[in-house]
């Protein structure tokens, strides 16, 4: 680490920029009321750029920075309409070709325009010139400033493409800040190793060393720190800002390259929590990987995340992806299989709440059913029943999914495949793809509490069906022996084809209620095993489950045991999480294992992380998480957060800091089981 990059890393975890920010975001309502949404997005760009001025820090060769603490507010907007979000736009396509580029083609596009489109590039030319505009003004401070190697970027770009590393980031920066400036939200970075190579290779010709090209990285990593508390999220940190990295072509090459190495050094070095790091592998990846990015892992970043691209890309393709589209694939905010470019799906519009699926279907039923496997016909029942009712909620192409229209959006059009070509907004479906994902909460507490109805109801016969709905109506007041049976049930995490069997059968009936069915918008939907925050928000619509649960108590996150199980170890939990035919459920969602940080003390600790790692992989797991964790470290942070601004924990799907969680997502990650193999 270079002494500027130190002393940017320190001005960054120091905080006390933020005090410079105005008091309050910018209130853009009474302008927009009465606006359509395309000029809405015009209005907010235009106010926010007025008001804004140039924020460069000493060191920051980036610039960039907000003033404004949060993103404009309007406060109709929200009500009529929603912005595209979660997924990756083409930055290659715009910072290759630069802004006056873009702006000829506008220009020969609006000679043989129609209306709707002669709005459209009109739009867009207003927001580009001010896009323009307001580099110009950060030219000009950063020559005040004497910051040459900012000043002399932006007498290039954006008007002209990027030709080096450096200038391809800044772009992306500036690309990222108008976008934010707009309101538009976890927009994820994709396939950073691969679109910037370019850019690597050629400052390397030119002469650049790696050390060079290390610093800018790490420079730009740290300028897209800055301000990540001022996005939205539902947590402080979740932000979207994802990073994959790797990968296999269609031929089976490996894409892995110089520049994935420099982007995992500088998340080493670095220890913050953006971008967060996603590592496609596969079976054919070798074993050095894995233990390159377990000395990430042992940072306690809780990434890099792994995709497996042996489950992954048959899944999408069975999902009606093209080939060369599902080999591209990328991640979304969090962990959602997306394309990159060409697609506006919805990853995250529904969540299927197993345990209180399978709790109606429990009461319900249990008592007129006669063996176990009876019960298990009400179940599929309920599942494909609720299946029906989530997708029901989201037809029409009026709408792509929700209550309100999906708003027009003409700069983000702009990064779409085929909107500057075709003079069409994003807003009216012309993308390649347009799928709904619908996340599975709690899948191995529901099927944790069948296989206790099976154990303790149909074949032990130890436990009445009257006994077990009444304990479970009273929340287990008065039936602790009862509920302390039902927790010594088998459980999933285990190895036990007890419980594992009966989430196989969950899982697959919740994929076929699901997969490839219609969305009414010309996509199609996608089962998933994540959770998202559901893993407490759906846990409190649920009363006592069969599997000891308490009432509103939280489920697993994501793909993961249950948090009251007790596990035999790591490598039991990989096997049970691996035995299901994943590429039936590739909306994602991930298995996360926490890892007590003493297993790193060592390089034979790290030696056995990577091979659990690579093992996870070669048995058929589609998304692996690891958290490197001292649960005495986070408990003494809940009573002292002021010694620990900077203490990293991963949440569900991203990487916050600890002290900026909510209370039950801090008292969750304490609760799950750390290994300590």
């Amino acid at each position: 680490m270079t002494q500027r990059t130190r002393n940017m890393l320190d001005f960054f975890k120091d905080r006390s920029f933020r005090k410079y920010r105005a008091p309050l975001p910018l209130d853009i309502t009474d302008k927009c009321i009465g606006k359509d949404y395309d000029e809405i997005e015009l209005i907010c760009l235009t106010e926010v750029l007025n008001n804004e001025k140039p924020v460069i820090y000493k060191n920051d060769i980036f610039g960039f920075n907000t003033v404004f603490p949060k993103a404009p507010v309007n406060k109709n907007f929200p009500y009529k309409a929603f912005k595209p979000s979660n997924i990756t736009i083409n930055y290659d396509f715009v910072i290759s070709q630069g802004f006056d580029a873009l702006l000829n083609i506008i220009t020969l596009k609006k000679s043989s325009a129609d209306a709707k489109q002669l709005r459209f590039y009109l739009n867009l030319e207003k927001q580009l010139k001010l896009i323009l505009d307001f580099c110009e003004e950060y030219r000009i401070e950063a020559e005040r400033l004497n910051d040459r190697e900012l000043a002399s970027a932006l007498s290039k770009i954006p008007h002209m493409g990027a030709s080096t590393l450096y200038e391809a980031c800044l772009f992306q920066k500036i690309i990222i800040f108008a976008l934010r400036s707009t309101d538009h939200c976890h927009l994820t970075l994709g396939r950073f190793d691969q679109y910037m190579y370019k850019y690597y290779r050629h400052d390397i010709e030119k002469g650049m060393s790696r050390d060079e090209l290390l610093e800018i990285i790490e420079l730009y990593f740290i300028s897209l720190n800055l301000d990540t508390d001022t996005y939205y999220g539902v947590q402080q940190g979740d932000n979207g800002q994802s990073l994959v990295l790797g990968g296999f072509d269609i031929d089976g090459n490996y894409m892995f390259n110089e520049l994935s190495a420099i982007c995992l050094d500088a998340s080493i070095e670095l220890e913050i929590i953006d971008p967060k790091i996603n590592l496609r592998v596969g079976r054919k990846t070798p074993i050095e990987l894995y233990e390159y990015g377990t000395k990430l892992t042992k940072k306690g970043l809780g990434f890099p995340q792994y995709c497996n691209d042996d489950i992954v890309v048959p899944g999408l393709i069975k999902l009606g992806i093209d080939p060369e589209d599902a080999v591209n694939y990328t991640v979304a905010a969090c962990w959602e299989y997306i394309v990159p470019n060409c697609s506006m799906d919805i990853p995250n519009i529904q969540t299927f709440n197993f345990p209180l699926v399978i709790n109606n279907a429990i009461h319900a039923h249990l008592e007129n059913s006669d063996s176990f496997d009876e019960l298990m016909d009400y179940v599929d029942k309920y599942i494909y029943e609720n299946s029906d009712f989530l997708m029901s909620q989201c037809l029409g192409k009026e709408n792509f999914g929700r209550r309100q229209p999906l708003a027009p959006s003409p700069l983000i059009s702009l990064f779409i495949d085929g909107c500057l070509e075709n003079g069409r907004d994003i807003s009216e479906l012309c993308v390649k793809y347009k799928n709904l994902g619908c996340h599975g909460a709690g899948i191995s507490n529901a099927a944790d509490a069948l296989a206790a109805v099976k154990k303790v109801i149909y074949d032990e016969k130890s436990v009445s069906k009257k006994e077990l709905l009444y304990a479970l109506d009273n929340n287990f007041e008065g039936y602790t022996k009862l509920r302390n049976k039902l927790l010594c049930c088998p459980k999933c995490g285990n190895d036990d084809d007890y419980a594992d069997n009966i989430m196989l059968h969950i899982m697959n009936t919740f994929s076929a209620s699901l997969n490839g069915k219609p969305t009414g918008s010309g996509g199609v939907w996608r089962a998933g095993t994540g959770s998202a925050m559901e893993y407490i928000l759906s846990a409190k619509k649920c009363p006592a489950t069969a599997d000891g649960r308490l009432a509103e108590a939280p489920y697993a996150s994501s793909f993961s045991p249950a948090i009251t199980t007790k596990l035999n170890g790591p490598l039991s939990v990989i096997k049970s999480f691996t035995k299901p035919d994943l590429t039936k459920t590739i909306n994602g969602g991930p298995l996360t294992l926490e890892i007590h940080d003493n297993v790193f003390r060592n390089a034979e600790g790290d030696k056995k992380v990577s091979q659990l790692v690579k093992m996870f992989v070669e048995l058929g797991g589609h998304q692996l998480q690891l958290n490197a964790i001292n649960k005495e470290r986070l408990i003494d942070a809940q009573k002292h957060p002021e010694n620990y601004p900077n203490l990293i924990v991963r949440v569900w799907g991203w990487s916050g800091y600890f002290c900026e969680l909510e209370k039950p997502y801090q008292d969750h990650i304490i609760s799950r089981t750390d290994f300590k193999f």
